[in-house]
């Protein structure tokens, strides 16, 4: 068989498990067992061997039951970068790409430090996953030092192949429960996160790629989605800089409440990001000391 024709054979197959856009990811996975790019996909219509068939009936077969595509095809693009992911980490998300874009500029167009991509600052990234936040800011300031902490052995070892793999030297991951494994003497310019935030009851009503392949406890915030942002806001104020941003990714509905939470801790210049849908979805705040 064909290329073209097993791409539209794929997707017959996937459409009725109710994959939105088959004949899309019918097509990255005839070209990831291909290991082949569209434009000669397209133009050789190369013929499938008997590998080429098992490959992509394996890669089918786990799609049907539901397994998220990027941890079929096992890497992602985030802002340039070609990241690893696997079950032990959670997907990045379109509005994940969006807060780190907002995070380089307001990092770039804050007046008080004068920021060029060769400047010398410091950024902390909590639950750091795949470390896709963390490696996005290492990448455009790489004369800065950036860490990633997170609690899970699995996903730091995720986060390291993906610094080597895009060869981003000036970053180190660090294992523990948000700022336990930081020195107290660490200060930092901004702190990002995107911790755990839905709530513990929503999840089983979740997608079943997100419930039943992503990592739990890296959806689960507890009963109303915001533990997470209770422990890192008021202990944050120990480690942040004058004039330092803290930014937070956050579930719908969620902003005001993460807004109080950063107020009463002593954070001004609180703002609230909407993303690609209209919704808020990020939430920063600067130290004034």
């Amino acid at each position: 068989m064909k290329a073209i024709e097993k791409i539209k054979d794929v997707a017959n197959t996937l459409a009725p498990f109710g994959i939105e856009s088959a004949e899309r990811e019918a097509e990255l996975m005839i070209r990831c067992g291909l290991h082949i790019d569209p434009v000669k996909l397209y133009k050789d219509n190369p013929d499938l061997n008997k590998d080429d068939e098992r490959i992509i009936h394996q890669m089918v077969t786990r799609r049907t039951e539901h397994e998220p595509l990027q941890y079929i095809l096992g890497n992602v693009d985030f802002m340039g970068l070609q990241l690893e992911v696997d079950k032990g980490v959670l997907i990045p998300r379109p509005e994940t790409e969006l807060m780190a874009e907002h995070a380089i500029k307001t990092i770039t167009n804050n007046n008080s430090l004068r920021v060029t991509r060769h400047a010398s600052l410091h950024f902390l990234d909590l639950c750091t996953g795949s470390g896709c936040l963390a490696l996005a800011i290492a990448k455009e300031f790489p004369e800065s030092a950036v860490i990633g902490c997170d609690n899970s052995d699995a996903a730091l070892i995720i986060a390291a192949r993906n610094a080597e793999m895009n060869k981003i030297k000036n970053i180190k991951f660090i294992k523990g429960d948000l700022f336990k494994p930081v020195s107290i003497e660490d200060s930092f310019d901004m702190i990002i996160s995107n911790p755990p935030y839905i709530r513990t009851e929503e999840i089983k009503g979740l997608q079943p790629e997100v419930r039943d392949w992503e990592p739990f406890k890296a959806l689960d915030g507890g009963a109303d989605g915001l533990d997470y942002y209770r422990l890192i806001i008021p202990e944050s104020t120990h480690y942040i800089k004058d004039n330092g941003i803290v930014m937070f990714e956050h579930g719908d509905g969620q902003s005001d409440q993460i807004a109080v939470i950063l107020h009463d801790a002593g954070y001004k210049q609180i703002e609230m990001i909407k993303d690609y849908t209209g919704k808020e979805r990020i939430i920063q705040a600067r130290w004034t000391g």
